[in-house]
C-alpha cells in the first residue's frame, strides 16, 4: 500500500511540473525595447537602408505693390471704424472687414448710410475704400463708418468741407448710453415710490 501511494505521488508531481513548464512556454514573450530589436530583414540583405537625399525647394515671395492711401477714424457709441481710401485704385469697391459692404450690412438703411457721404460729393464708385470696424452693434458700426468716410473725404479734398459740414458727416455724434447710478434702477429711473 505504501509503495502504491508513493508511485501515485510521484506521478502527480511529474504531471504538475509538466503543466507548469508548458504554461511558462505558452506565455507571450516580453516586448523588446527599440534598442534591443534587430533591424528588419529585407530580401537583398539584413539591415540595408536606402539613403534619402533632401530635396531643396525655393519659395518665391510675392511682391505686392503697396499703393498710397489716406487714413481716417470714425466713431459712434462704442464702435470704431478705421477707414483707408486708395485714390489711385479705381476699383470702386467698399470692403468692410474683408467683405463687401452690402454683405457686411445686409440692411438697406445701413447701406444707404455708408453710400450717402460718397454720393453727396460724387465720389461713389471712383476709388477703392477699405474699412476695419469693431465694437458696438451694427447700427453704431454703420454710423462710425459714415463718420470715417466724411473725415477721409475731407482729407482727400479740402474744398468739400462746406458740403460735408452742412450734411453733418463731419460731426461726431457724442450720444452714448449713460451709466447706471447707485440707488436707481437705471441711469435715471428711480424705484417706484410707495406711500406705506
Amino acid at each position: 500500500m505504501a509503495t502504491e501511494k508513493k508511485k501515485i505521488d510521484s506521478k502527480s508531481k511529474t504531471t504538475n511540473s509538466v503543466h507548469q513548464s508548458s504554461a511558462s512556454k505558452s506565455s507571450k514573450p516580453k516586448r523588446q525595447s527599440k534598442s534591443q530589436r534587430k533591424p528588419a530583414e529585407t530580401k537583398k540583405g539584413v539591415g540595408k537602408v536606402k539613403e534619402v537625399k533632401p530635396v531643396q525647394t525655393e519659395i518665391k515671395k510675392k511682391t505686392v505693390k503697396k499703393l498710397p492711401y489716406l487714413f481716417a477714424v470714425g466713431r459712434r457709441k462704442t464702435a470704431v471704424a478705421r477707414v483707408r481710401l486708395y485714390p489711385k485704385d479705381n476699383r470702386g469697391e467698399i470692403k468692410i472687414n474683408a467683405k463687401d459692404y452690402k454683405e457686411y450690412f445686409p440692411y438697406f438703411e445701413f447701406q444707404k448710410n455708408i453710400e450717402e457721404p460718397l454720393k453727396k460729393v460724387n465720389q461713389f464708385g471712383k476709388c477703392f475704400i477699405s474699412i476695419k470696424v469693431e465694437g458696438g452693434g451694427k447700427r453704431g458700426q454703420a454710423d462710425a463708418v459714415c463718420h470715417g468716410l466724411g473725415r477721409i473725404l475731407l482729407k482727400f479734398d479740402e474744398s468739400l468741407r462746406k458740403t460735408l459740414r452742412s450734411s453733418g458727416f463731419l460731426t461726431r455724434d457724442s450720444r452714448k448710453k449713460e451709466r447706471k447710478k447707485p440707488g436707481l434702477k437705471r441711469a435715471r429711473r428711480a424705484p417706484q415710490w410707495a406711500k406705506r
